[in-house]
């Protein structure tokens, strides 16, 4: 049977059919109109923030200043850790390449995984999982306790504790005292941030040396606290660093320098290969 065929015999789709293909509740366009979650986009315009829409697109709903201040500040402590972060480094060396800034973003964006970006998330992950143990019964301290016996168990990190530069992450403490400040006005329930500092006393006991909590975990906290899925914490996180990645693509294009390497160009990676050999005659 041949593809005309096969097609005059298919129902023809409806209107209905077609629109319904990308069906979305997060904005709705006609001429001369964009609104966003129902609401009409010159209104929000002058009236709210980018974080205020950020979390209306994610939620369907304007959050409550106290909520939109928490996110603010997640977001903002997370926007850049410097050109050694390979999500930027990538980017830099993109952008010398003579793509786009918006190929150089992407780039540097893609690098974002679960080794390099994605400690956030699993740390969202196991604050849910002391919590829900700790709503069954269990006491916080031996939860803590478990969790951290079975990571070194595994030779596994508890992500979002400890960090290979810091030896206490500067922006551990601002963000988990706005949460505690959300904590004491009703913002939040304050459960994760219970997990969380209950698992930096576990860590810490024994040691000479604690290990607070990271970037990762501070700001899995504040995500979790205000109801965001460890999925979404990981997409807020790139959100995040994506001005980084833009800031520091745009300084390198400035510079003008072409086809940056991975290290300066009077120096070359060690060879562990064979030494130098004749190709044998076959």
């Amino acid at each position: 049977m041949t593809r005309e065929a096969i097609q005059a015999e298919e129902p023809t789709m409806t209107e209905r059919e077609v629109s319904d293909w990308w069906a979305t509740g997060v904005t709705r366009i006609a001429p001369g109109e964009i609104e966003l979650r129902g609401y009409p986009v010159e209104q929000l315009i002058g009236t709210a923030s980018f974080v205020d829409v950020v979390w209306l697109l994610l939620r369907g709903e304007l959050p409550d200043p106290r909520q939109a201040r928490l996110l603010e500040a997640a977001l903002l402590a997370s926007v850049d850790h410097g050109p050694q972060a390979p999500s930027i480094a990538a980017a830099r060396m993109a952008v010398t390449c003579g793509v786009g800034l918006n190929n150089a973003v992407a780039s540097g964006v893609n690098l974002l995984g679960d080794v390099h970006g994605g400690a956030g998330q699993q740390c969202m992950e196991v604050l849910a999982a002391v919590r829900d143990r700790h709503r069954a019964g269990e006491e916080l301290a031996d939860v803590a306790a478990d969790v951290v016996a079975e990571h070194r168990a595994d030779h596994r990190y508890v992500p979002g504790f400890g960090h290979r530069f810091h030896p206490r992450d500067p922006r551990r403490d601002p963000l988990l005292g706005l949460v505690a400040d959300a904590v004491h006005s009703g913002v939040v329930a304050g459960e994760h941030l219970a997990a969380a500092e209950a698992l930096e006393r576990a860590l810490a006991a024994g040691r000479t040396r604690p290990v607070p909590m990271n970037i990762d975990g501070a700001t899995g906290v504040i995500y979790a606290e205000l109801g965001f899925t460890p999925e979404l914490g990981r997409g807020l996180f790139v959100l995040a660093r994506s001005v980084g990645v833009l800031a520091h693509a745009w300084e390198e294009r400035q510079g003008g320098a072409r086809i940056k390497g991975p290290i300066p160009r009077r120096l070359l990676a060690s060879y562990t290969g064979p030494a130098t050999r004749p190709v044998p005659e076959r």
